[in-house]
């Protein structure tokens, strides 16, 4: 058995491809153990340390590590847990998978809006033509609703939300009836919020980040805390700054992992494509970080 691994955008993100279905259709993403509990492979690769998140779709494994760990180390044990398993015959779930549950796998998933003709044609668009397109990057986007005010609501995830302009372009060209597209973490409830790790994030925000964006005309929203995932959103001049991915990276990452240590990864899901005055960009001045 040949298995295939194919680096993505993300340096932490890596498909591995086994030659065989993994999935019937759709997609499944797990968080943590806990949520892979209905999955024997999941939870064993939950076990590699330095293993942050775990997806299937029909053709592939995409597995999330923590920054500090090395693929270099990491792919020797994944590669001999996957083959073990696929050569066994074992199941990759023990029951039906829930189809497009991100990020709350094993949950049915909350949506927005009624079920009808449009939202058919919507999540048909995006699971045949947009998130084929997205995936490669290590993102991936899950339809959550089409509301009567004529919004389609998505939930992305890694570098997906840097598509959203082109995404929505794309969805207003086929269905008329769509007046824009919304991020779903802004509507869904959010306790994540109000816990100890989401209050702490918030200060971070509030007293050391924005502060030091605002003078760019920049401001850094905290969008949701999940599980040891935070989620944020870059407004004003950081939307859509060329310097967007140094800023969270080197700084914004790093300023809430410092104090919030609990805390794994922070996500970007702002839609950089609909900036309209970023700080930085070729040909315009601005030489630091947003």
């Amino acid at each position: 058995m040949f298995i295939q691994t194919e680096p993505q955008d993300d340096p932490n993100v890596m498909k591995f491809i086994p030659g065989r279905e993994v999935l019937p259709s759709g997609t499944v993403r797990y968080l943590d153990a806990g949520q892979a509990a209905a999955s024997p492979l999941a939870s064993r690769l939950f076990a590699v340390d330095g293993v942050r998140s775990v997806a299937f779709d029909q053709e592939a494994i995409t597995l999330h590590k923590a920054d500090e760990a090395d693929w270099r180390l990491l792919k020797a044990p994944v590669l001999g847990i996957v083959m073990e398993h696929f050569v066994a015959g074992r199941p990759v779930v023990d029951e039906t998978p829930v189809l497009d549950a991100a990020p709350d796998a094993g949950k049915t998933p909350e949506m927005i809006g009624e079920p009808g003709p449009i939202a058919s044609e919507l999540k048909e668009l995006i699971d045949t033509r947009i998130r084929p397109a997205v995936q490669p990057s290590g993102g991936d986007v899950v339809f959550r609703g089409f509301d009567t005010e004529g919004f389609v609501h998505l939930e992305t995830t890694g570098g997906a939300a840097s598509f959203m302009g082109r995404v929505e372009a794309m969805l207003k060209h086929y269905v008329p009836e769509v007046a824009g597209v919304r991020e779903f973490l802004d509507t869904a409830a959010r306790p994540g919020l109000a816990t100890s790790e989401g209050q702490a994030v918030k200060e971070v925000l509030d007293q050391r980040i924005n502060p030091s964006v605002a003078g760019h005309g920049g401001h850094v929203a905290l969008v949701d805390v999940r599980e040891d995932t935070v989620y944020i959103r870059l407004e004003g001049g950081c939307q859509g700054c060329g310097l967007a991915d140094v800023t969270l990276k080197q700084g914004i990452e790093v300023e809430i992992r410092r104090a919030v240590p609990a805390i794994a990864q922070v996500l970007d899901v702002t839609d950089h494509a609909g900036g309209s005055n970023p700080y930085y960009q070729p040909g315009k001045g601005g030489v630091s970080a947003v």
